[in-house]
């Protein structure tokens, strides 16, 4: 069979016009339009959120599925940035990018965990516990190596053994009262995560 470039041209073009009328749903192209997956993310529920990772606090958007019902347990199925957000603009770094593996990583800490002096393994323990040994812990620093007055007399009135690193993701409400809280209790080491 001998093939003219003319006839070369009319078949590709009958080719392809066939196609694109199967593609937008015309004749047998049906079959495929209708196996197309639906959109997994139709049904999910949107929530903004803050990236952990850095002191950039870029914006992300969080995707969960799940009804919300009495005994339904709602799950993170897609992460991605938060075109809205004036920091990021949508888009992630890699570490951004991979807040999903973060999230659902088996290995996470997803409660307070204890371990006892001399001990090997870490156990877990309830939120009250460890806040209550957490400020039992520094108020015992802070009665020991409290400074009221340096050596000329003056009152300074400082927590020099005790430092603080604020989150740089939160609010200036927020970042203010910690400012006042830290600042208040003595601790003269006080830093935010945005300089580190």
């Amino acid at each position: 069979m001998t093939l003219s470039r003319r006839g070369f041209f009319r078949l590709t073009g009958t080719g392809l016009a066939g196609s694109s009328l199967a593609a937008l749903g015309f004749g047998s192209g049906e079959a495929v339009a209708a196996s197309v997956r639906p959109f997994k993310l139709a049904r999910a529920t949107e929530t903004r959120n803050t990236c952990p990772y850095c002191s950039v606090s870029c914006g992300v958007i969080l995707y969960t599925q799940g009804d919300r019902a009495k005994n339904a347990k709602s799950e993170i199925i897609h992460v991605e940035g938060d075109p809205d957000h004036p920091v990021n603009r949508g888009t992630l770094c890699p570490k951004g990018a991979s807040l999903l593996d973060f999230i659902k990583s088996p290995t996470r800490v997803k409660y307070p965990m204890h371990r006892t002096a001399g001990s090997r393994e870490w156990k877990r323990v309830s939120w009250e516990f460890a806040l209550d040994r957490i400020s039992k812990l520094m108020k015992e620093d802070r009665d020991k190596n409290f400074v009221a007055k340096n050596s000329d007399g003056v009152t300074v009135n400082r927590w020099p053994t005790v430092g603080f690193l604020a989150a740089s993701a939160t609010s200036n409400e927020t970042a203010f009262m910690t400012y006042k809280v830290v600042r208040s209790s003595g601790m003269v080491v006080f830093d935010n995560q945005a300089r580190v």
